[in-house]
């Protein structure tokens, strides 16, 4: 059975009772996602971690770790620090 089968179920059942239909499969899905973001930004803060910038801040890492690799899987040396960041201009 899907979803709009047990609406139309559920919506008879509710008739059939004198009380409100249910709503709309899928109509509070954003909803949803929006509030378990709020949590995970939450607890985040509660376990002193960074609320924002979590996976941009994983991606970097990643990135730096495998740009100092070559393609022998050994470590490069260059003047360089591998670290991603944000672009500023060189007389800043």
């Amino acid at each position: 059975m899907d979803a709009i089968q047990q609406h139309m179920i559920d919506s008879y059942r509710a008739a059939q009772r004198g009380e409100l239909p249910p709503p709309l499969p899928g109509r509070h899905d954003w909803g949803v996602v929006r509030e378990a973001r709020e949590r995970r930004r939450f607890e985040a803060v509660i376990a002193g971690r960074p609320a924002y910038g979590r996976r941009w801040a994983a991606l970097r890492s990643l990135l730096g770790k495998l740009g100092k690799l070559g393609r022998s899987g050994k470590s490069r040396k260059s003047g360089k620090s591998g670290k991603l960041g944000k672009c500023r201009p060189s007389g800043a």
